[in-house]
């Protein structure tokens, strides 16, 4: 039965693109296959309709070629002044892409999609500016020929001979929203040449010997038919898909392309692209590091880095693998990933080895299972490949001389074993083992000259007739053989070995990097430790110098790390900075954007927004060549983007509780304290009414006790209103202690003092040593913390009990203490009573308690950094005992020098 419901991938994937085109501008692009089509002057025409319209049209750039209908067109049109850059003596004439932003009409055109840039412009390419202007929110419309499609770079070459330079990734293409084909008959096209409305002339006249050939145009126009209708035939699936049609689901394809240093990996690259676009599939490329080829030189890897830098711009998902067998690596990686076709490159090989080792191509083909393996010519269009560094040279003299010196010890063991009669096959032992020896410290050139070497060695000095190199048995033929042979694959294995021992430790040392960035940044907080944190890790990771600009409340990125560094001091590098933070991108040296940077720049994109850019530059100017060297640095920035997005959070949580708290509090606080107001007020109000209304009638004892009423009431909101002052002032975190040194002694007598008018008649017994020290403490709230002890400890105890207030020294500490002979506390309220708005049940009825007071004398010893804690005396009653630390040691007093005044 056949399910014909909707695909959820592609219906996904359609709500992915609506999501990446909202606010984004429209592409469209007029598509032929030579210069002289039409293009320019359709996309001219056309824009004149719009503009006719009332669509707001700006010429960004147009190249007429001389063509004076072009000129015609173009002449009605605003358009952005043109860019001068100076190259070589002359001025080039450039697209100003600032400008046009700066402008932001709603149409712009700009001609000539796949042009280089001038050295030292924002982009390297012109397809790069139209990309940023459509982020901008801009729509272009552009002119392409289809000899510079990235995938038809080979086969282009092919049909004209010509190697085209000025390409762009299919991506681009396919990505445009709209495509339109601008098509004329190769003859039309030859006769518009020899008419000169292509080129001038001279010009034209080498163009149809070369380039312009009626066959070569031909073909050419064929690959953009082709073109155009794989884009119709996806635009109509991409319409289906938006309206939902039913319809079978297809089985996903994936591809996967082996690639190496070899020129011809470019030539793989694109035909993978090409036969992925055909089959509307995804594809991966890879490249296997074996050691096969020994040690892998710096030239080898910058090559290889290149080709998988190609594989990105052709839009395929890229790896670097590790494996002793490049068949048996990509085996395995297909069934990992699903793959269900492998496209690799002929392997060129001399015949007798193909016979005798296989190739990669055969082992495939064994392996492969259910995959479907695609062989492509592996004729390269690039540059032969590169020699070996001359840094190597010196080394590998070295390690020759190194080989001949084994050989050289090798004879001298043989000579001394045949010397008391060991055969020739044990003396053969004493080579294959030096062989193996030094294999596994020498590369792989002297390896196998030390085994060729050897044979010839063993042959000269230990083969009867000794030193010549005639045989008298040919037996030993063999024995040469099996000795080369032996040596060989011991050769070929250990350099296999070291290579993958280089290639672990390598990816172990990244994996180590990524873990020790990932459990230092998760450990830190704050931005600044964050920040200073992950530059020394970049820098120990490149080998170079770390700069980290962080936005600000305005969004200005602003210098974290690196001051002093030679990419801080550069104006130019902090340009890049800002725009890779404010597009999102990757630019700098190394890339196609800004490279004239001094270093690479990467966005620090967290989860909602860019929150910075780093900038790295590495020792080693190659580096960032390796893609994998850049998912690195990528990597590393988005783990400090997340980290530094993650504190942030917590700021942002912690503010929004405390806001919240504060909110609770006042919330409780005007519950809490409701009453408490209400009461003393209505009574002042009660009193004073009675007074005013009924003061003549009243006696004077009535008179005397309504004023008592209105005194005492008024006195006691005093005393909540000063307790909410200052419970609020300690919440508030923003008290400073204001120490100073007092005796103690003094404190609780000014405490005291200040009581005696509330406890009236009240007995306060005190207690305290004689010789109580000095202590460094703010006098005022310590004051405060005692009148709120007694104030309690009167509440919750009878009238007639008296109130204990005794201080002791205890060393370091002053303990004071305050006791009353009330009910106590409750078991397991201890540590309550200090709690806001915890309140006990009061001795006394007239007395009220607010739950404030006590909470203020633990705010109080907490700043002091001392202790408080209550519990309930032998025979009944309350104690608050509260130490507070002296403070160290108090100055001596200053003694008068001069002579005492009469």
């Amino acid at each position: 039965m056949t399910d014909s419901r909707p695909n959820p991938d592609q219906l996904l994937a359609q709500l992915h693109l609506e999501e990446h085109r909202a606010g984004r501008g429209r592409l469209r692009i007029f598509f032929g296959y030579a210069a002289g089509v039409g293009k320019t002057y359709s996309m001219l025409s056309t824009a004149r309709r719009e503009r006719a319209e009332g669509v707001d049209v700006v010429v960004g750039y147009v190249e007429p070629h001389g063509r004076v209908e072009t000129e015609s067109l173009a002449a009605g049109f605003e358009a952005i002044p043109y860019l001068f850059v100076p190259y070589r003596g002359v001025e080039l004439r450039e697209f100003n892409l600032d400008a046009a932003l700066a402008r932001k009409p709603e149409l712009l055109l700009v001609d000539e999609l796949a042009h280089t840039n001038a050295e030292g412009l924002r982009h390297a390419k012109r397809w790069q500016d139209v990309i940023e202007l459509l982020d901008a929110g801009i729509d272009v419309w552009t002119t392409l020929n289809v000899q510079h499609i990235e995938s038809l770079n080979d086969i282009i070459a092919q049909i004209t001979g010509v190697v085209v330079r000025e390409t762009l990734p299919d991506a681009v293409l396919e990505h445009a929203d709209e495509i339109e084909l601008i098509d004329v008959t190769p003859a039309e096209l030859v006769e518009r040449l020899q008419e000169g409305k292509v080129y001038v002339p001279k010009k034209a006249e080498q163009a149809l010997q070369s380039f312009f050939q009626k066959g070569n145009l031909v073909a050419l126009r064929e690959l953009s038919l082709r073109q155009a209708a794989r884009r119709l035939q996806r635009d109509v699936e991409a319409a289906r898909n938006e309206r939902a049609v039913l319809a079978p689901w297809n089985t996903n394809e994936r591809l996967l392309v082996c690639v190496g240093p070899s020129p011809s990996s470019a030539k793989i690259l694109r035909s993978a692209k090409r036969l992925a676009a055909s089959l509307g599939a995804d594809w991966i490329a890879v490249a296997v590091n074996t050691g096969v080829s020994g040690d892998v030189s710096s030239k080898t890897e910058r090559a290889t880095g290149l080709n998988l830098r190609l594989a990105e711009r052709l839009g395929a998902e890229t790896h670097t693998l590790i494996g002793r067998n490049v068949a048996e690596t990509l085996i395995d990686f297909a069934r990992e990933r699903n793959v269900t076709k492998i496209v690799v490159g002929k392997t060129a090989q001399a015949w007798w080895k193909r016979r005798l080792f296989g190739t990669i191509v055969d082992e495939l083909l064994k392996r492969c299972g259910p995959i479907d393996v695609y062989v492509v010519s592996g004729d390269g269009d690039g540059p032969p490949p590169s020699p070996q560094p001359a840094i190597s040279v010196n080394v590998a003299n070295r390690e020759y001389y190194i080989a001949a010196a084994v050989v050289a010890t090798c004879a001298m063991l043989g000579a001394l074993a045949n010397h008391f009669g060991l055969a020739e096959t044990n003396i053969v032992m004493f080579f294959l083992a030096g062989v193996a020896l030094a294999s596994t410290r020498l590369s792989r050139g002297p390896s196998i000259a030390m085994t060729v070497a050897s044979v010839i060695v063993f042959d000269y000095c230990f083969v009867p007739p000794h030193f010549t190199f005639s045989v008298s048995d040919s037996e030993y033929l063999i024995t040469f053989g099996v000795m080369l042979g032996i040596g060989l694959l011991i050769v070929g294995f250990a350099s296999r070995q070291r290579a993958q021992l280089v290639a672990s430790q390598q990816q172990e040392r990244r994996t180590s990097q990524l873990f020790r960035i990932t459990r230092q940044l998760s450990e830190l907080s704050g931005t600044e430790f964050l920040v200073r944190t992950a530059g020394r890790q970049l820098e120990e990771i490149f080998n170079g110098e770390a700069v980290l600009y962080i936005r600000d409340s305005a969004g200005i990125l602003a210098l974290r790390y690196g001051e002093g560094t030679s990419i801080a001091s550069s104006p130019h590098n902090r340009d890049v900075a800002q725009w890779v933070a404010d597009k999102g991108k990757i630019a700098g040296a190394g890339t196609d954007t800004l490279p004239n940077a001094t270093a690479t720049f990467v966005p620090l994109i967290g989860s909602q927004e860019t929150i910075g850019a780093v900038g790295v530059r590495p020792t080693d100017s190659n580096k960032f060549l390796d893609p994998e060297q850049q998912r690195l640095l990528e990597t590393c920035a988005s783990l400090l983007a997340l980290s530094i997005e993650r504190d942030n959070s917590v700021l942002t949580a912690q503010h929004a509780q405390t806001q919240a708290e504060t909110e609770k509090l006042r919330s409780s606080l005007l519950s809490a304290v409701s009453h408490d107001i209400r009461t003393p007020l209505a009574g002042i109000a009660g009193a004073s009414s009675a007074l005013a209304l009924a003061y003549d009638s009243l006696d004077a004892k009535t008179r005397s006790e309504l004023l008592a009423t209105i005194n005492e009431e008024a006195d006691s909101l005093s005393r909540l209103v000063e307790k909410l002052l200052y419970m609020t002032r300690l919440s508030s975190g923003k008290v400073h202690l204001d120490r100073q040194w007092h005796l103690i002694e003094e404190v609780i007598g000014s405490a005291l003092t200040r009581m005696e008018r509330q406890l009236g008649d009240r007995k306060i017994e005190t207690t305290l040593d004689a010789a109580l020290p000095m202590v460094n403490i703010d006098a005022s709230l310590v004051e405060q913390l005692l009148i709120n002890l007694v104030d309690n400890a009167a509440k919750y105890s009878p009238r007639e009990s008296a109130i204990e207030v005794s201080a002791q020294g205890r060393g370091d500490y002053v303990e004071i203490e305050v006791a009353d002979r009330g009910r106590g506390f409750q078991p397991g309220d201890e540590q309550k009573v200090f709690d806001l708005f915890y309140r006990g049940e009061t001795a006394r009825p007239d007395q009220r308690g607010t739950g404030i007071g006590l909470a203020i004398c633990r705010a109080v010893v907490d700043l002091h950094q001392g202790q408080i804690e209550a519990s309930n005396r032998p025979g009944g009653g309350a104690i608050v005992r509260v130490k507070l630390p002296c403070g160290g040691v108090p100055p001596a007093p200053i003694e008068s020098t001069g002579e005492a005044t009469p």
